[in-house]
């Protein structure tokens, strides 16, 4: 019976072309613009860890006498050097890293590679267990070469295929700003977004994901920074050291915590901390810490811009008003044919078939919709690049999930807009048109 429908379904598009084409153009430009839009805003607001995101939380204290860095009050999303110390010293949590990004020169192993900058982060040992960072060589440095300032480095696959041609770098030497470092491993393509170990940072995006990590001491040991600073005062002393004593915050900071109570137990560790450095004059102002998981944490440092959002609801609202029209179509489309819709129920059609012979031709109307929404989608994936920064625009990508949902979403919606004129269709009375004719 479906492809009787189907039959029907197609021949009457071809009576009325123009009318199907007007209503094929108003579903692909609304499921176009809504997709493409939606493509971005996965993008920049997926949770990059979602197996993990509800047990990995940031720490935050407000150090300054004006602390909040917003309108909203919110504490500062960094640490200081002295207090990022001492929340690892006392090790509250299962696993954590203080985290900073640097910058130093990378000189190859490779003759004919020239050096280069490398962006990466310094970090404790226990930063990838407890970030779940892949692995394609080795694995990363124990907490005695924490202790001990090593010169030991992790090496992204980018970074691995330049200096060492894409071997097992496991145990060789590189030199890393003039100084030799063994590589212990070498990370799989790892690059989430966003970013977020190092929103202070990165803003929370980033193109390329980082080329290497050091261990935290050692870069410290090193005086290796990238200038990232945030301070309500000038330090007092020059050079690095300065930087170290300094309230300036330059510092992230990652706990993973795996039940509630012990989220309860670290925050109020925090602020009994906090307390401390209060009465030791060392913090201004009112009490104003914060523990939030991840989700949480992302979404009160506003990383996804709120431009992005509000491109989501025009284009959402485009989609309805897409729809509303394409009501409209159907019904005068379906109304149209009551002489027809007369004769089939006079011969004994029930009210269900020509439910089922409507929806079928709104089916195929959004099937025609979907395949030019797809073209649509993918002219619009090239023109967001015009409208939003780069480091945004570079996450949308129009993958197989993007291309089944603007299909499925094209289909349905244009089902969904067909149900009313096709009840208007069924409620037809066979008696006054056959009279009428």
């Amino acid at each position: 019976m479906f492809g009787y429908y189907l039959d029907l379904a197609l021949r009457s598009l071809k009576r009325s072309r123009g009318l199907t084409a007007l209503m094929v153009l108003s579903i692909g430009l609304g499921v176009a613009s809504c997709m493409t839009t939606l493509a971005v805003f996965r993008a920049a607001s997926g949770d990059p860890i979602p197996w993990k995101s509800s047990r990995l939380f940031v720490p935050q204290m407000g150090i300054w006498q004006e602390s909040a860095r917003n309108a909203d009050g919110e504490p500062l999303d960094a640490l200081t050097y002295t207090d990022a110390m001492a929340l690892m010293r006392d090790h509250r949590a299962a696993r954590q890293s203080a985290i900073y990004a640097i910058a130093p020169a990378v000189f190859p192993a490779r003759s004919g590679q020239h050096p280069s900058t490398v962006g990466g982060y310094a970090v404790y040992g226990e930063f990838f267990r407890m970030l779940d960072v892949p692995f394609l060589y080795g694995q990363g440095w124990t907490s005695q070469e924490d202790a001990a300032a090593a010169p030991v480095v992790v090496l992204s696959r980018a970074l691995n295929l330049k200096a060492f041609g894409g071997i097992d770098s496991v145990g060789r030497m590189l030199d890393v700003s003039g100084h030799d470092y063994r590589v212990v491993g070498v990370t799989d393509d790892w690059n989430p977004q966003p970013v977020f170990y190092d929103v202070f940072g990165s803003g929370g995006f980033t193109p390329e994901g980082p080329g290497l990590f050091m261990p935290f001491t050692r870069a410290i040991a090193a005086k290796l920074s990238n200038g990232r600073t945030a301070c309500d005062k000038e330090p007092t002393q020059p050079g690095f050291a300065g930087l170290k004593q300094s309230d300036c915050v330059w510092i992230t900071f990652v706990a993973q915590l795996d039940s509630a109570a012990a989220a309860r137990a670290y925050r109020r560790y925090l602020d009994d901390y906090a307390g401390e450095q209060r009465r030791a004059g060392r913090f201004g102002g009112k009490p104003n810490n914060r523990l939030r998981d991840l989700p949480a944490f992302l979404d009160a440092e506003h990383v996804v811009p709120g431009d992005t959002k509000v491109m989501l609801l025009v284009a959402l609202g485009l989609l309805v008003v897409c729809l509303v029209n394409t009501v409209g179509l159907l019904l005068a489309k379906f109304l149209r044919r009551s002489a027809e819709i007369g004769v089939r129920r006079a011969l004994g059609a029930p009210r269900g078939a020509i439910h089922a012979q409507f929806l079928t031709e709104a089916g195929v109307i959004g099937l025609a919709g979907g395949t030019l929404g797809l073209g649509l989608t993918w002219l619009g994936m090239i023109e967001i690049r015009l409208v939003l920064p780069p480091r945004l625009a570079a996450l949308a990508q129009l993958d197989g999930s993007l291309l089944l949902a603007t299909m499925a979403t094209a289909v349905l919606c244009t089902v969904l807009a067909g149900l009313y004129p096709s009840f208007r269709a069924a409620r037809v009375q066979p008696a006054w048109q056959l009279k009428s004719s």
